[in-house]
This record gives structure tokens, C-alpha cells and sequence, in this order.
């Protein structure tokens, strides 16, 4: 998922007090998810299996609005102008797709457990929610792989070794515990498959084991995304590197536009539009008449 500490220079979520108070957040309020996220999935194990399902309900729903936040704060720094994406592929493919994705992920990731605590605390006539809940168990951690495969879309203009081992100690342990949700999915609906289970028996040991290891590689990559937010914040105030000053970008534009400069995508195509226009004006030549 996106990090406001990862975010351009162009982010705008209040002055630069408030605005690392909130990327703190932002960071610890993930990893805490993270945690209870590992602590559902192990409590699956025990005797009483419901409430790890509702220590899993919290964990997406934190996460969720982790994802949202982050979304806020990055557009907020283009003044939500999101035609300003035509002009940045990673301004539509990291800073808004990934939120987005991931929130989704996390709405479907809940929406399936809760339809399995509602047949569980309902009984057997809401059996039909089985196939739904299934298939949001499934379509909730791809959404979260396809999420962490745009994250890594991000790029920065000067970067060295220590950055890029930030970055790639964050989204290399995103990637994998979302793998690992989504293989455990897959198996579980396998293996229930043809199988007449309902309620909490509807998810194996298997979806347990897989699952607690793909939480374990989430908490890792928390905990990680609260390093990397400590070193960037340290490196962006100190004016040591300058983050994703793309050339040409939505950034540049937008602040041109606040100057009163007519950017330079639309000078070309004003001049390519008068020169047509005179090409089409000018007078044909007449050919000379024979002697």
C-alpha cells in the first residue's frame, strides 16, 4: 500500500508538524493491523474460532481506512484534480490506483468473513451465503496482490542503495503476504469444494496455516514501512533528497497552473493549432497560363 512518506514532494495534508503526525499514524495504524490481523488468524486455532473472525473484522477495517487516508493525502496535494492523472501514469497507477485497490480488497476481505459469521450466528438458511463469502475470500487478497504489484511503480528521480532498500523492504513483504492470502484462499475453496460445511467449518486448517504465514510477511513489511517513514521523514527534512520530482508530471503542471503559466503540453498544442490553421487559410497559387 502507498505511504504518505513515500508520497512527492508535492503532498499537501497540513503544515510539516501536522503532516508527519499523520504519516506516523498512518504507519503505526497498519502495523497495529497487522498484528491483530496475525492474532485472528492464530486464533482460528483455539476453541473459540469466532472470535479471531472478529479480531480479522477489525484488522480490514483499520486497514481500510489506512488506504483511505493515504488517498486523501495524496490527492490533496493536486487539489483532488484528478484530470491531472491524463498527464501522469504514476499518479493514476501508484498515488490513487493502489489506495483504492487496497480499500477494496480490504471491504470485500471483511464483507466475506462477516457473511460467514452471519450463517454461523443464523443457521442453516443463509447457506447461500457461502458461495459469496468464498469468492470475497478470494477477490479480497488478489485485489490486495494487484495493489502491491502497482506499488512498485514508484520511482524516484535520484535514489540511493539506502532508499531503494527501504522501499523494497516494504513492498517485497506486502507482495508476499498477499500472495501467500491469496494461495490460501484458493486451496481452502478447493478443498471445501463439493463439501457440505457451513458456518465457521467452511474454513480449513489449511486457509489457517497459509494465512498466519502471509500475516506474519504483513506485520514484517509494518514494521519495516515504520523504519522507512522515520528514514525518509529524516532525509526530506534534512534536504537531503528530493522525492519523485517527475519532469513534465502532474506536479509540475499543477504548480505552473497556481503561477499563472500556461503549461508547456498546451503552448505546443496552441502553436500546432495556429500553425494549421494558417497552413488552411492561405491562398492556393494559381498556375501561370500557357503562352
Amino acid at each position: 500500500m502507498v505511504k504518505l512518506a513515500s508520497a512527492r514532494e508535492g503532498r499537501m495534508y497540513g503544515p510539516r508538524v501536522s503532516r508527519n503526525r499523520a504519516e506516523y499514524i498512518n504507519a503505526g495504524l497498519y502495523l497495529f493491523a497487522a498484528v491483530v490481523l496475525l492474532g485472528g488468524f492464530v486464533a482460528q486455532l483455539s476453541t473459540e474460532p469466532k472470535s479471531g473472525l472478529v479480531l480479522l473484522l477489525i484488522a480490514f477495517v483499520v486497514i481500510a481506512t489506512v488506504n483511505f487516508h493515504d488517498l486523501v493525502a495524496h490527492l490533496a496535494g493536486y487539489d483532488y484534480r484528478l484530470s491531472l492523472m491524463e498527464y501522469d501514469v504514476q499518479l493514476a497507477l501508484v498515488e490513487f490506483a493502489v489506495p483504492v485497490v487496497q480499500a477494496l480488497g480490504s471491504i470485500l476481505f471483511f464483507l466475506g468473513i462477516l457473511f460467514l459469521l452471519t450463517q454461523e450466528e443464523k443457521g442453516y438458511e443463509y447457506y447461500k451465503l457461502e458461495k459469496h463469502a468464498v469468492n470475497m475470500l478470494i477477490a479480497g487478497p488478489v485485489l490486495w496482490v494487484v495493489g502491491s504489484i502497482h506499488n512498485s511503480c514508484q520511482i524516484y528521480e535520484r535514489a540511493d542503495a539506502h532508499v531503494q532498500m527501504l522501499q523494497q523492504g516494504v513492498h517485497i513483504p506486502f507482495l508476499m503476504g498477499s500472495l501467500l492470502l491469496t494461495v490460501a484462499s484458493i486451496l481452502n475453496a478447493r478443498d471445501q469444494s463439493g463439501l457440505d460445511h457451513h458456518g465457521l467449518q467452511l474454513l480449513g486448517r489449511t486457509w489457517v496455516w497459509v494465512s498466519i504465514f502471509g500475516s506474519l510477511f504483513l506485520a514484517t513489511g509494518g514494521f519495516m514501512n515504520v523504519v522507512k517513514v522515520f528514514k525518509m521523514q529524516q532525509i526530506s527534512d534534512g534536504g537531503r533528497l528530493r522525492l519523485e520530482r517527475l519532469r513534465g508530471g502532474a506536479q509540475e503542471r499543477l504548480i505552473r497552473e497556481r503561477e499563472g503559466q500556461v503549461p508547456l503540453i498546451l503552448e505546443e498544442e496552441d502553436h500546432r493549432r495556429r500553425r494549421r490553421r494558417q497552413s488552411q487559410e492561405e491562398p492556393k497559387l494559381l498556375p501561370a497560363p500557357a503562352p
